[in-house]
């Protein structure tokens, strides 16, 4: 896991709860998720007690019980207006102990039947913060990084001025660096092995999806290292003279640099070079 739970769910928590204290008096006044409701039926009434139960036990930290307690209202009151409230509360819940295929689960299931609801948003970051949660070390299988990714991406291109898209997009950030972590991870080994060509695979997809990334430096610069010991040298000139442009002060630079003139070589950029190519393939 590579972050704590953003603040904003426990904001979204608290004024669920606040919204249903304030309901004693004034049923149809109550409505969490959108504007009023007047009319509610008796059932509603008994729906909204349920609700409030569960939304209690939610706040006392018992989120598994809560979750049980929301799916209750929804079986309980399937056309209520409170089985939607609690179908995402429910999700929240699933979310709060750490049970993310449930939140994801039931976050999706709210999309599915209320695709343009004003909460639409807070179902996507939930989906999006089950995965990011579940992000492990560059050790071990990226997918979930990569769904995390996905997600994330997908809330920020739908709801770019949501009060959740800033933190989806340094979320994105920290999922891309995890991901080109992991390239760079197994470049390495292969570098080490002397399997120059299969690192260079591996140094290509930093440069070339993630350059934006902590780890483009040190991409370039084992992209220059594996280019000379193949004797590809206006290769890993490319890489260099790329390195050199654009991290000047960088100490993988300094490596390059030295690598080259080790072998009478500059820094050069070789314009029909796949490196100069997918380089300016992205414009920071």
């Amino acid at each position: 896991m590579l972050a704590n739970p953003l603040k904003s769910l426990k904001t979204f928590l608290v004024l669920a709860s606040l919204l249903v204290l304030g309901a004693c008096s004034t049923i149809s006044d109550l409505n969490p998720f959108g504007a009023a409701e007047p009319d509610l039926k008796v059932s509603e009434a008994s729906a909204e007690k349920l609700y409030a139960r569960a939304l209690g036990t939610v706040n006392e930290g018992a989120a598994k019980e809560a979750a049980t307690q929301f799916e209750e209202v929804e079986r309980q009151y399937p056309y209520s207006t409170w089985a939607r409230r609690s179908m995402l509360m429910s999700a929240y819940a699933h979310y709060e102990r750490n049970s993310f295929d449930d939140a994801i689960n039931a976050s999706k299931r709210f999309l599915a039947l209320y695709p343009g609801h004003d909460d639409a948003p807070y179902a996507y970051y939930l989906i999006a913060l089950s995965y990011y949660e579940q992000i492990s070390d560059v050790g071990r299988d990226q997918a979930l990084t990569k769904k995390a990714l996905l997600a994330l991406d997908e809330l920020i291109r739908r709801y770019p001025y949501s009060d959740y898209a800033k933190d989806a997009e340094q979320k994105a950030i920290l999922a891309r660096d995890h991901l080109a972590g992991k390239e760079m991870k197994i470049g390495r080994y292969y570098m080490d092995k002397k399997a120059y060509v299969a690192a260079i695979n591996r140094f290509k997809v930093v440069v070339s999806a993630y350059q934006r990334t902590s780890h483009a430096p040190e991409a370039l610069m084992r992209l220059a290292e594996a280019y000379m010991a193949l004797g590809v040298k206006s290769e890993a000139q490319t890489a260099a003279a790329i390195l050199g442009n654009n991290f000047p002060d960088s100490k993988w630079y300094d490596d390059a640099y030295v690598l080259l003139k080790s072998d009478g070589l500059e820094p050069r950029e070789n314009k029909g070079s796949w490196l100069s190519k997918a380089w300016k393939s992205i414009t920071f």
